[in-house]
């Protein structure tokens, strides 16, 4: 006889809310604008020779190939975050507090933005030289080794992530509540996670939507939990999403992002090679230039790589999707909590303005995590330690 399940929680899914509906048709459309704006402005700066003209100034100013290939990155992310300056302003900005998601003023939007800004503007400057270095180098080639750069410099950003770069935006103190803090610490002995340390991010000042992460390896190690999170999930429900998060750490989900990513990585880099040569030789003329080594290719490249993201983003949606699904077990197995967890998805969904049953081409090409209304069905039915005979 096989074994009955016991009813593993009683959680009922709330149909979502007008102010929901309105959020995800109003994002679904600004997902597919800012996909189309995304083309748009490397393709002016092509087919307007505007790119071989700034890297022809960027020549006869800076001298030394990498000067010059530093004027006109600085030229060009600065064209690039002027135009997309309106976007940014109406999605990070506008449209939260519309929604009543955000409780940022103008002044620490704007200075988030500009630290943003210089950030990818020194990250360009200190990596975007070694790709060229291969372009050059090695015309045939490039894109293996530059896949190999890539990949390495995905690990490189895994650590330094959390160390360096998220402290600037947020203050990361310790948890306030002591007692929730000995209990997560013990979750975490529990799994295997030694020596962590539990962060309080200060989200509040920024968005009313709740999170909670693990991150990093070594000396970076840690479990983040914003304080919106904590305002407003009970101890149980926290504890839950706390344990989904150290299931990823335990099961090993962030190198296996990296592993899916860098397969990809090849993929995207291979055809990227192929697509953007055929496309240079066509254009020569029109765009001013005529080798991919010349830093004047940035606009071209960024526009096939950022092609073939696309293309492959629903592979990385569903393995993302499934590796969310594995933490979502764990989560279950580590507290055997099912009410509380199925209530922390709820809270999830009010709070964050969620559609738990999004559609299908929602689910194909945007989502990373199952569907909530899938995930409480889950807690509902997920307790195989209450089976009976």
């Amino acid at each position: 006889m096989l074994p009955l399940l016991a009813q593993c929680a009683h959680v009922t899914v709330p149909e979502p809310s007008a102010l929901a509906l309105s959020y995800y048709n109003s994002g679904n459309l600004l997902w597919i604008f800012s996909q189309i704006w995304a083309f748009a402005i490397p393709l002016l700066l092509l087919f307007t020779g505007w790119s071989g003209r700034i890297s022809a100034f960027a020549k006869r100013t800076g001298k030394k190939w990498y000067f010059s290939l530093v004027i006109y990155l600085a030229i060009f992310i600065l064209i690039y975050q002027v135009l997309d300056f309106p976007l940014d302003f109406y999605s990070g900005y506008l449209r939260q507090h519309e929604y009543g998601l955000s409780n940022q003023d103008f002044s620490r939007w704007l200075s988030q933005w500009g630290k943003s800004f210089l950030i990818v503007l020194v990250g360009a400057a200190a990596f975007v030289w070694i790709f060229y270095l291969l372009l050059k180098k090695s015309p045939r080639k490039w894109w293996f080794y530059s896949s190999l750069v890539s990949v390495a410099l995905s690990f490189f950003f895994v650590f330094i992530q959390p160390l360096w770069v998220a402290p600037l935006f947020h203050h990361f103190g310790p948890m306030k509540d002591k007692v929730l803090e000995a209990e997560i610490l013990g979750l975490a002995s529990r799994a295997g996670i030694e020596e962590a340390r539990v962060f309080e991010v200060d989200m509040s000042a920024d968005t009313k939507a709740l999170n909670a992460y693990v991150t990093g390896f070594g000396a970076s190690k840690r479990i983040v939990l914003w304080d919106t999170t904590l305002h407003t999930l009970t101890p149980d429900q926290t504890l839950f999403v706390t344990a989904h998060e150290i299931g990823h750490y335990i099961l090993h989900h962030i190198w296996y992002e990296v592993l899916f990513l860098s397969i990809f990585t090849f993929a995207i880099f291979y055809f990227t090679y192929r697509t953007a040569e055929t496309l240079l030789i066509q254009n020569r003329k029109r765009f001013r230039f005529s080798q991919l080594s010349d830093i004047a290719s940035l606009p071209l490249l960024l526009v096939v790589l950022t092609f073939y993201q696309l293309v492959f983003t629903p592979l990385f949606n569903m393995f993302s999707r499934h590796l969310e699904h594995e933490a979502d077990q764990f989560g279950l197995e580590m507290t055997h909590n099912n009410q509380a967890a199925g209530e922390a998805f709820i809270a999830l969904q009010q709070n964050n303005l969620a559609n738990p049953n999004p559609g299908p081409i929602y689910m194909f090409w945007r989502a990373t995590h199952p569907s909530l209304a899938s995930r409480v069905e889950f807690c509902n039915t997920y307790c195989p330690w209450k089976q009976k005979d």
